[in-house]
């Protein structure tokens, strides 16, 4: 596996982690705390490197982001009022300013599968970062993230075994492309989940 270390720092994401190669993760949509809401990150090595724990609260409208330790790298709130979306995601350093947020440019656009990320908006609703595209399946939890050119910036799918078997619709494999923040990734997998009422 590839060195990860951490982006260049901005002010909008000091938390980020990078990779000069392509990434991949596996998440179990399953807490690590009995029978509780949430999911489980394994890098490519199997080992437990983020994790989500709701306890006994689906669809929560808070929700932290952690590393193996606790530490919370990212906090989740939907935001019902929120002029341009439905989710604001918050690193830890600046509660203030979202990171970015995610929802749908237009009332009137009906196409569920289709939600606008903005990076780096501040406290007066205008956007100075980059924009991205989140799209996936109606009722599952497979999509992919482009930039505005279309290009991927990642991608989650149901995760096959090495002989090729799909397994379980809570087992995603997510590819995370070089210079792409994988925080920023994990917490729109996150995201996407809690839109569709999968955690």
């Amino acid at each position: 596996m590839a060195r990860i270390h951490p982006c260049i720092p901005t002010s909008s994401s000091p938390s980020s982690f990078c990779s000069n190669e392509r990434e991949t993760y596996t998440i179990w949509m399953k807490s690590l705390v009995l029978n509780s809401n949430g999911y489980t990150v394994y890098d490519s090595n199997g080992d437990v490197v983020f994790r989500i724990d709701n306890y006994d609260s689906k669809c929560s409208n808070e929700v932290y982001l952690m590393d193996l330790r606790g530490n919370v790298v990212c906090t989740i709130l939907r935001k019902k009022l929120l002029r341009f979306g439905l989710w604001a995601c918050y690193n830890d350093k600046d509660s203030r300013k979202p990171w970015f947020e995610v929802g749908k440019t237009c009332a009137f656009f009906k196409n569920d599968s289709v939600y606008d990320v903005l990076v780096g908006s501040n406290e007066t609703g205008s956007v100075s970062g980059s924009k991205h595209k989140m799209e996936g399946s109606l009722h599952g939890l497979e999509f992919k993230v482009t930039d505005m050119g279309g290009r991927a910036d990642a991608k989650v799918e149901r995760k096959r075994s090495s002989s090729g078997v799909v397994l379980g619709e809570d087992v995603l494999l997510v590819t995370v492309e070089p210079h792409v923040d994988h925080i920023f990734v994990l917490a729109l997998v996150a995201i996407h989940a809690l839109i569709r009422h999968k955690m």
